[in-house]
């Protein structure tokens, strides 16, 4: 128990933080990798790779701050190596549908010479109470340069269990489990979704990507206003418009659904205009 042979990156993130948690509940102790962590990890320094590394046989891999980002690749490839090199025998990959850059560091980890698997997830339902748009939807407006382009909404508590059985368990190497919710949805279809259970009038406006640069900009900065932007521009034209099967794959029953995660969204004050 004082020798963790599991890593999880990205531990204080959306998914890594879940994974950690149901490991945990099993009586599994993971070393969390982030900034914080007792053994510190950064994705930018590898100085920090070794420690972490260190008697880890299976590693959860998680980048910020996105798999799209043009130096991602490099960076992948150079950790896998250090990985494989250090003892790890096994690589599990948070990939996104449809991204160039994150194909490229999939084809990286699978090719890597232990047994890796591949979770190519589509967007969080997540994003809309702990993300970039929970503060619109706050506001009642989603801002997105989507169109009338549909979405699988993923729920991530349907990642993580997916992730904690690849993780755990054999049979999974050379794997890509595409993970989607059960249903394509109009970002329209959301906002009327999240209306009927969260007491807020929540409407979808469709941005330009100029717009939506601008709006982002302000709020975050150059780097992450062009990060977000550049990825819209290239998932949200239609390509991933259809459902994935990993989760059934996995788990052998179906994808929660959005109504379903708005319904515990609700019941958590997510969306309660007084926050905590």
């Amino acid at each position: 128990m004082n020798n963790p042979d599991i890593l999880i990156t990205g531990a204080t993130g959306k998914t890594g933080r879940r994974i950690h948690e149901r490991l945990a509940a099993k009586g599994i102790l993971a070393r969390p990798g982030s900034r914080q962590s007792a053994i510190p990890f950064d994705w930018y320094d590898a100085t920090t790779w070794p420690a972490a590394l260190a008697g880890i046989r299976t590693a959860y891999l998680s980048f910020f701050p996105d798999l799209a980002v043009a130096g991602a690749p490099a960076i992948i490839q150079e950790f896998t190596d250090l990985a494989v090199a250090s003892g790890v025998r096994k690589l599990v990959l948070l990939s996104g549908r449809g991204e160039a850059h994150a194909q490229r560091c999939e084809e990286i980890v699978l090719s890597s010479g232990v047994q890796a698997t591949v979770l190519q997830a589509s967007w969080f339902a997540q994003n809309f109470s702990e993300g970039h748009f929970h503060e619109g939807v706050l506001n009642g407006v989603i801002a997105v340069p989507a169109g009338q382009v549909r979405e699988p909404f993923l729920d991530i508590d349907d990642l993580a269990e997916v992730a904690e059985h690849v993780l755990l368990e054999d049979g999974h190497a050379g794997k890509i489990y595409e993970l989607t919710g059960p249903e394509l949805l109009s970002f329209d279809q959301v906002a009327k979704q999240m209306s009927e259970v969260s007491g807020l009038e929540v409407h979808y406006s469709s941005i330009t990507f100029a717009q939506n640069y601008s709006m982002l900009e302000g709020i975050a900065g150059k780097e992450f206003a062009s990060l977000i932007t550049e990825l819209c521009r290239e998932v949200l034209d239609g390509r991933n418009e259809s459902l994935g099967q990993g989760v059934e794959q996995v788990l052998h029953r179906q994808p929660r659904s959005f109504a379903e995660y708005c319904r515990r969204a609700a019941v958590s004050g997510a969306w309660s205009m007084v926050q905590s």
